[in-house]
């Protein structure tokens, strides 16, 4: 198993228009996918539906990782992203992120939850 990492993920489906969004989704989020973020939990087709609207909203990002621990199918990780919007808004949030691996290294499930910081 060689298991994926969050940073990569985003920077792969959120921060790269040029890749192929559908080849992204699948090199990082396994078939069985779930995500939570605040409450509310997605199955594999709500969030590509989620992604692919919010890919189209941003115009360049970028995520810095603060910590980051795997123990077995285990994860767990901690960053800062920035991101610019279409209409030329900025943010800037914390995310910490808990999460599991299927058995060949994607994401089986993750859970984040965040804060806005100052710009």
């Amino acid at each position: 198993m060689n298991p994926v990492r969050i940073s990569d993920a985003l920077r792969a489906v959120v921060f790269d228009p040029s890749r192929d969004l559908t080849a992204a989704l699948d090199e990082f989020y396994a078939p069985d996918y779930t995500h939570s973020s605040d409450g509310e939990t997605l199955d594999r087709a709500a969030f590509v539906e989620m992604v692919t609207r919010v890919r189209g909203q941003i115009v360049g990002g970028t995520v810095r990782v603060l910590d980051e621990l795997r123990d077995g199918l285990h994860y767990a990780e901690r960053h800062v992203f920035e991101i610019t919007m279409a209409d030329g808004s900025t943010a800037k949030r914390e995310i910490a992120i808990f999460g599991s691996y299927a058995e060949d290294g994607r994401f089986r499930h993750l859970s984040e939850t965040g804060f806005d910081l100052p710009a």
